[in-house]
């Protein structure tokens, strides 16, 4: 986010002026209640961020376009200081899912109108031309779509909204996002990784060298590197199976210590049918069998290395052992398996 803090200000003065400017539809008051949320953002003390964040929130429906977005990012901001992520996130992904809506007919439009390279973004209003191009709607949608991403992705890093986040919403933003990234080709991939962070998710984990099997717990995991990590902690730093362990730094940083570190890839990660599950991507590429992920780890191929931490700095994740599978267990999950292609 892009605002930082030092001490006492008056930030809940200037959400009072500004919910007064929207509410009446006064532009140039709105425009200066901006500034003011600006102004003194930085001064505030957490108690007044953490009442400004939802009631920024449930004025976001009657901000409005192109300013929208800007506010959703001071929600996000908000709630990166302590505000209730659960009272904001609903305001926030409404914005999000019109602002997806919007950004997918501007793609559409832009390619039926001539195509060519799409504008990138830039702080304030969409350009005229381009407006003029598409409709100001649509434009808005896309101009504002990099504030929304952040803005989510605040909301996101809380487990109480990840895991409050309805089935279909969550269904229905990739879906979204997916259609603007098709007709766009720009990757919008932290809110695409972020909407599928899996929380309180059952994995079955097979050593195929050493016939062993291990059912787990993850959360809050952002990517594939951040669990291999954490899968070579348990593991193989636990005792369980052979191997290189990550140093106690390196499984901190993946969990929720701050920075990157070095570290050693241990494993080859595969599917029960036989395809790698690359470390660049999520834990949703593991398939699901019977109920559970079902992983398999292979020795390594060859030697690889990456900065151990978490894709998501502001989000907490794990990987819990729950038992160890006894001999028969093992044997069969690993009759669902084939060698890796």
């Amino acid at each position: 986010m892009i605002f930082g803090r030092r001490g006492k200000g008056r930030l809940l003065e200037a959400v009072a002026g500004f919910e007064t400017a929207v509410r009446e539809r006064d532009g140039e008051r709105s425009e200066r209640g901006i500034r003011q949320i600006h102004r003194h953002f930085a001064d505030a003390t957490d108690h007044e961020v953490a009442q400004a964040g939802p009631r920024l929130a449930a004025l976001l429906p009657d901000v409005p376009e192109e300013p929208r977005g800007l506010i959703a990012v001071v929600v996000g901001a908000c709630v990166e200081r302590g505000a209730e992520a659960a009272q904001c996130a609903p305001y926030v992904f409404d914005g999000l899912a019109g602002a997806l809506a919007a950004a997918g007919e501007f793609c559409a439009r832009w390619e039926a109108t001539g195509g060519g390279d799409l504008p990138e973004p830039q702080p304030g209003d969409p350009d005229s031309a381009v407006a003029e191009r598409v409709g100001r709607e649509p434009a808005a949608g896309w101009w504002t779509l990099p504030q929304w991403e952040m803005a989510s992705v605040a909301m996101l890093n809380d487990p109480s909204v990840r895991t409050g986040l309805d089935d279909g919403r969550r269904t229905g933003l990739l879906a979204a996002l997916r259609t603007v990234r098709e007709g766009s080709g720009h990757d919008f991939k932290c809110l695409e990784y972020a909407l599928q962070v899996l929380d309180d998710e059952s994995l079955v984990v097979l050593h195929r060298p050493t016939g062993t099997g291990y059912a787990l717990r993850m959360s809050g995991i952002g990517d594939n590197f951040q669990l291999h990590t954490l899968l070579a902690d348990v593991l193989v730093g636990g005792g369980h199976v052979p191997g290189r362990a990550p140093s106690a730094r390196e499984a901190a940083v993946c969990r929720d210590a701050p920075g990157q570190v070095p570290t050693t890839g241990s494993f080859n990660l595969v599917t029960p049918g036989g395809e790698w599950v690359w470390n660049e991507g999520t834990p949703t590429d593991i398939p699901v069998v019977e109920g559970a992920r079902l992983l398999v780890l292979d020795p390594p191929p060859y030697e690889r290395g990456w900065p151990a931490g978490r894709f998501f700095p502001g989000m907490s994740g794990d990987v819990v052992l729950e038992r160890v599978l006894d001999e028969e267990e093992a044997r069969g999950w690993l009759a669902h398996c084939v060698e890796a292609r």
